[in-house]
């Protein structure tokens, strides 16, 4: 006869396997959304760049002449534009150290720095999948080691006092 804590110990195990073997898909479906945020980034940038080079003027000689400009709507331009430029920035950088890393690795260095908006839509249309490569595996069976140990340590307390009663009536 299978014990009800067996069970418990299983589906807690299984539980968890499934939802890390999503981390793998989760970091995929964000890259997928960093690499168009990326690019789209890129061409508003570049398109600044070209027309500041179009006025003989370099980025920075631009963005000055928009902080110094009179109108407050041209100053905000060139606040925005900073902004802008330095998310590009950030995001060619989590996506090169995202290239760099092995797949199994990917999902920490999500988690570790994500850029807030492609992370959100990465989670608004997450989609599960049914892990078929070897870091989908490998994330999967973290889950149910981590499951299994959870499970260990919440019932530990009692399988300790289950055994010192048993002990007692066979003495």
């Amino acid at each position: 006869m299978v014990r009800p804590g067996t069970i418990a110990a299983v589906l807690t195990s299984l539980v968890a396997g499934m939802a890390t073997s999503q981390a793998p898909e989760l970091a995929q479906q964000y890259r997928q959304r960093l690499e168009g945020a990326r690019q789209e980034l890129t061409h508003v940038v570049a398109d600044f760049d070209a027309d500041a080079l179009r006025n003989a003027l370099d980025r920075e000689e631009a963005l000055a002449l928009q902080d110094n400009a009179q109108e407050p709507f041209v100053r905000d331009r060139a606040r925005s534009m900073r902004r802008v430029i330095a998310r590009a920035e950030h995001l060619e950088r989590q996506s090169a150290r995202l290239a760099e890393l092995p797949p199994v690795l990917r999902p920490m260095a999500v988690l570790a720095d994500p850029d807030g908006r492609v992370f959100a839509g990465a989670m608004r249309d997450f989609e599960p999948a049914v892990p078929l490569t070897s870091h989908g595996l490998v994330w999967t069976a973290v889950g149910l080691l981590l499951g299994l140990g959870l499970y260990r340590l919440v019932t530990f307390p009692f399988r300790r006092k289950r055994a010192a009663k048993a002990t007692r009536v066979n003495r």
